[in-house]
């Protein structure tokens, strides 16, 4: 059966409340932003057409979303510039199109619906498939490997990290018990072991009974949260003062690094007590956002995907100072 087009496969989240919180930074002619996160190019399509003058590059590790997104942006001409390369690396993202900076950045966390809804790739656990769950079909480690590879110690850790699972240290020796009998190739193996292993009465608290552990393999395959820490002051570094970042999250982790990124740059560095905030103490960023904002309800009717995704935003207010032009400041003053 022939591939859908990406349009039809995907609803973006939040899609409007992201370009207003980006649209502030990228009235100039000469603007660029980057879409961290391209995917099938919902958000990426929609921040062309809404600034026509927009110069975009749009960065995602998964060959498959590229080949899909492709087509879809094709007609944006070279204001659409793709790069296939992982989501911290935006400084080298933008420098391999001729960009020093860029005027927004946009963040959609997560595994995306494509990876989700193509079967073999091993990232749902409602369907059997083999145990991949790469986000690069390049990377040389999969699911497979983690589950039949670590030790019962990694396994625990991992689950209980990543998944924030609470029955970690009795699903990870169902794992290590089962291997020994077979390798785990397939991801309703997986569920099986999970199922056996989590009490009948805790299965269904938060929902599927292998969720976390899916979550967890999923992060710890394409090492996303430590992708992330570097991700988000990749990003904020990357924007002039009145450039905005506008990242979205799904479970609480993601959320985590961004809030805390965020807020570091929102606080005043001086130390307690100290009588007088000099320049170089003031806060870099400003939070556009009150706490998370979340999906409406039709949006979610709409994408019942969407119901866990939180939003948050910042606005550079001032450069950041390096060390050593802070020391040359204090004392040249």
């Amino acid at each position: 059966m022939a591939q859908r087009p990406a349009e039809q496969l995907h609803v973006p989240v939040l899609l409007e409340r992201c370009l207003d919180l980006m649209a502030p930074a990228l009235g100039a002619d000469d603007a660029v932003a980057v879409d961290a996160t391209m995917g099938m190019g919902g958000h990426s399509e929609a921040l062309l057409r809404r600034f026509p003058r927009l110069r975009l590059v749009a960065v995602d590790r998964d060959p498959q979303a590229h080949a899909l997104a492709a087509p879809r942006l094709a007609p944006f001409g070279d204001r659409f510039r793709p790069v296939h390369t992982t989501y911290d690396r935006i400084p080298e993202a933008l420098a391999a199109h001729g960009f020093d900076h860029a005027d927004a950045v946009l963040f959609d966390l997560g595994v995306s619906s494509l990876q989700l809804d193509e079967r073999e790739r091993g990232f749902a656990y409602s369907f059997d498939a083999p145990l991949d769950m790469r986000m690069d079909s390049t990377a040389p480690v999969t699911a497979r490997d983690v589950v039949n590879d670590y030790s019962e110690a990694e396994l625990r850790r991992i689950l209980r990290d990543w998944g924030e699972e609470r029955f970690a240290t009795r699903i990870a020796r169902a794992i290590v018990e089962r291997r020994a009998l077979t390798p785990l190739r397939t991801t309703g193996e997986l569920v099986e072991v999970v199922r056996a292993a989590v009490p009948v009465g805790a299965q269904h608290r938060k929902g599927h009974p292998a969720k976390q552990t899916f979550q967890a393999l999923r992060i710890e395959v394409n090492e996303e949260l430590d992708v992330l820490r570097r991700a988000v002051p990749a990003a904020l570094g990357a924007v002039p003062v009145g450039g905005r970042v506008v990242a979205m999250s799904y479970h609480s982790l993601e959320d985590r690094i961004v809030k805390q990124a965020f807020a570091r740059g929102a606080s005043s560095t001086a130390p307690k007590g100290f009588p007088v905030e000099l320049d170089e103490h003031k806060p870099t960023l400003r939070v556009l956002t009150r706490g998370t904002e979340t999906p409406t309800p039709r949006e979610i009717d709409e994408n019942p995907r969407a119901a866990s995704a939180r939003l948050r935003a910042v606005e550079r207010t001032r450069p950041t100072i390096p060390p050593t032009a802070q020391n040359t400041q204090r004392y040249t003053a």
